[in-house]
């Protein structure tokens, strides 16, 4: 479990330490969606992923990497930033290593994924991580090898699922069987090994990391545990590959 000696605050870290850009920065700032909950703009170099900061007294926490411009350097450099909890390698930014210098942060990832980083610092996990003992990472494969959920236990419980669970085109959250999916069948184990987890009193909301656009602006889906309860896992055993859109 990861300490409180590992935290440094980046809110005085120099600007000579950002990388140099000279573009016009398009990005639109962090959005917050629910009290101490933020959404950044999708990142085109994660094929549209959605990334999310959450302020936590004992240590913020940044869910996958959001584009490295100036406008988000400089909210996760104002806010400082404990932890980078990501949630699948698509979450992975080509900046992760200037970012964790930056931001002095601890990266963690599920261990089957942790390979793909040997140059950045990081601490993994296998089947759960805990936070302080109020949040915890969750390993659910089927989409990647090391497709992971992140639970934060506020507002009713919010899952952050990756691309585990996405929204459809009615907003509904669902598994979606893409080109790229590693494991169909393990994916919807996963998703019923999180219904039996959680209930309608300890998960209410749910953050996607990608097809956010079918949210029609919320940023987030409402009632996610009954909406899970809903799915019917068996007839989605023979679902047809899904074109993914972000």
């Amino acid at each position: 479990m990861p300490s409180d000696s590992n935290y440094h605050s980046t809110a005085n870290a120099p600007d000579d330490n950002l990388e140099p850009s000279t573009q016009v920065i398009r990005s639109k700032p962090p959005r917050l969606i629910l009290e101490g909950l933020y959404a950044f703009a999708p990142n085109r170099e994660t094929l549209g992923g959605t990334s999310y900061f959450i302020v936590e007294n004992t240590g913020n926490i940044l869910i996958d990497c959001p584009a490295w411009e100036n406008i988000n350097q400089q909210f996760l450099i104002n806010h400082g930033v404990r932890w980078l909890f990501l949630t699948h390698r698509g979450g992975i930014s080509k900046q992760l290593k200037l970012m964790q210098s930056v931001l002095n942060c601890e990266v963690i990832i599920q261990e089957q994924e942790a390979y793909l980083l040997p140059e950045v610092p990081l601490t993994s996990f296998v089947q759960e991580i805990l936070l302080n003992s109020h949040y915890c990472g969750v390993w659910t494969p089927g989409h990647s090898p090391g497709s992971s959920c992140f639970y934060w236990p506020q507002h009713g419980g919010v899952l952050f699922s990756g691309r585990h669970l996405l929204p459809n085109q009615q907003g509904q959250p669902v598994p979606l069987r893409t080109a790229k999916t590693f494991h169909w069948w393990r994916q919807l184990k996963s998703v019923a090994a999180l219904r039996d987890r959680f209930s309608p009193e300890t998960l209410n909301y749910l953050c996607p990391g990608a097809n956010t656009g079918f949210l029609r602006g919320k940023g987030f889906i409402e009632q996610a545990y009954h909406q899970l309860e809903q799915l019917n896992l068996e007839q989605l055993r023979q679902a047809p590959i899904f074109e993914l859109f972000s």
